[in-house]
């Protein structure tokens, strides 16, 4: 069985019954206090707000797209990227890739045009479909990636570079490609990246994606009657594979576009959703919302919200024990996971586990675990080692990098990268992790690619770009900078020549300073941290 399987599963079973949803709240005027009122004074408009399918209507559009990549000569096994924001064509699409038998390929939607080339060409992509926020992006790498000779553009939009998906689509026909398709066949390729910041590419079959819908419903009991709501990118494995849950359950999910506390609020009541999954700031944001009296929650209907769930990131305890004072009917649940792992639910806490906060949990549904010290032996409770991972949602492989995959797996164990302990009652604790990789509301930040931007700054000699623990983003990033020898340089000059960067990227705080190296020339990370973790911006001002 596989992943296409389930949905003409549901096609068949639940044809007319609502599955996906698109609210974008951002058209709505503001003296409109629900999208049905903005409906009846001016339903044409209120159609572009709130956009949905049934079962049978997502299996069509799939089956369509698949027959549109044939005719545009894709074959099986050919990969296919999908460079799009969060929408209701994402996931047909992606279906349409599956079906005909070739690789779906996401791509993060902050990736720069060069990490777009880079990516299309690392993962062999022969098609790339995207949307109308990367016309700049694709346009000058149209003609210079070899292999990708399909490119679909998902938008209103003239784009004469590209194939229209909206003009097209339905030229195509709604039958199926009788395409036998097993689940040890190759299905996608999601990227990851190192501590050098270049992707990964990180291949996956169908097995994997079955058996990640499996885990979710298992975790989080997900019914015909739930709804989910997303709101984090569908290029993550984290959003995706928890909307498997509905998948399999032949639920109805809500694809929300924007993050404002009032709208996503708004969704949960209007659309009756069950299950949020939220990363810590929009938790935060909410909570900080609801004090402040800017909603209130006397305003929305929301008895039915049983499950708050948060992934990505750490999870303060503080904000757990904050939000069920304010919602103290809510399930809580948290996931660990990575990209190599399909996703999250390879570490699950369980909503019957909230004394466990701050853990992140024990083995999924499926999987197992140990931490291996330094000695590779299995460590006792309160040993830090690193934590390994085995089961069905392990990568096949980082695609065409042999020493790569090396490194993280070994006799189908992956070797996560993440220090962990247990604690006397077997949960798990996450301590720090090997790499660099900073995470920052659920994206990852790459020091090395902060650390070469900022070094081509006249004035900089050296540069090293470490995490501080941040409450409302978990961590942010932190610049050290060090001037040239007789030069003159200011925390101004740097913040902005910063502003070239994508803002997520950005330091948020900057230090001029001398960074240390070893006598093999590495900077010393660990010192930097020592030294500045648990201070304040005008602590670490007033000691340099």
């Amino acid at each position: 069985m596989t992943i296409v399987d389930l949905l003409e599963r549901n096609a068949k079973t639940y044809p007319n019954d609502e599955c996906l949803v698109e609210l974008n709240p951002q058209i709505v005027p503001e003296k409109y206090k629900t999208w049905r009122e903005y409906s009846l004074v001016e339903p044409t408009l209120a159609k572009e707000y709130r956009r949905s399918m049934t079962w049978k209507e997502f299996d069509e559009k799939a089956n369509k797209f698949a027959n549109l990549l044939k005719d545009k000569g894709i074959k099986r096994g050919n990969k296919v990227a999908i460079l799009l924001m969060n929408c209701i064509e994402w996931l047909p699409i992606y279906f349409g890739v599956l079906k005909l038998g070739a690789l779906a390929v996401p791509m993060n939607y902050r990736y720069t045009t060069d990490e777009i080339k880079y990516c299309l060409d690392l993962a062999d992509c022969n098609a790339l479909v995207f949307g109308p926020e990367f016309i700049g992006r694709v346009e000058p790498i149209a003609d210079h990636t070899p292999l990708v000779k399909t490119l679909v553009f998902v938008g209103d939009e003239y784009v004469p570079f590209a194939d229209n998906y909206y003009k097209l689509i339905d030229t195509y026909s709604s039958d199926k490609i009788e395409i036998k398709l097993d689940e040890n066949d190759e299905a996608a390729i999601y990227f990851s990246s190192g501590t050098t910041g270049f992707p990964k590419a990180i291949l996956h079959l169908h097995k994997a994606l079955i058996s990640s819908c499996m885990w979710e419903q298992k975790h989080h009991m997900q019914t015909k009657c739930d709804v989910f709501l997303c709101i984090p990118p569908l290029y993550h494995t984290g959003a995706k594979m928890h909307w498997f849950g509905s998948l399999i359950s032949g639920s109805k999910a809500v694809i929300l576009k924007g993050i404002k506390p009032e709208w996503i609020l708004r969704a949960v009541s209007e659309e009756r959703c069950t299950i949020v999954w939220l990363l810590v700031p929009w938790a935060q944001d909410i909570l900080d919302a609801i004090d402040r009296k800017d909603v209130k929650l006397e305003h929305f209907n929301l008895s039915q919200w049983r499950l708050m769930h948060i992934g990505a990131q750490p999870v303060p305890p503080s904000l757990i024990q904050r939000w069920l004072k304010v919602f103290p009917h809510h399930q809580y649940d948290t996931n660990y996971g990575l990209s190599e792992s399909i996703g999250p639910g390879c570490v699950h806490l369980g909503v019957e586990n909230t004394d466990h906060v701050g853990a992140i949990g024990k083995a999924g549904y499926m999987w197992e675990v140990k931490i291996m010290n330094d000695d590779k032996e299995v460590t006792k409770p309160e040993e830090v080692g690193e934590l390994c991972v085995k089961g069905p949602g392990v990568m096949v492989c980082y695609y065409k990098n042999e020493e790569a995959t090396n490194e993280v797996l070994k006799d189908g164990w992956l070797y996560t990268g993440d220090m962990a302990k247990y604690d006397k009652d077997g949960f798990i604790y996450l301590v720090d992790r090997k790499k660099d990789v900073i995470i920052t509301g659920g994206e990852n930040l790459y020091p090395v690619q902060i650390e070469d931007f900022i070094r081509k700054h006249d004035k900089v000699k050296d540069v090293a770009v470490i995490g501080l623990p941040d409450e409302r983003l978990g961590e942010i990033a932190f610049a050290i900078v060090e001037p040239k020898d007789g030069m003159t340089l200011t925390v101004e000059e740097i913040e902005k020549f910063t502003f070239d960067l994508p803002r997520y990227k950005r330091p948020k705080k900057i230090v001029i300073e001398s960074v240390p190296r070893n006598a093999t020339g590495k900077i010393e990370k660990p010192k930097l941290r020592e030294k500045y973790i648990g201070k304040s911006l005008v602590q670490i001002q007033i000691e340099n």
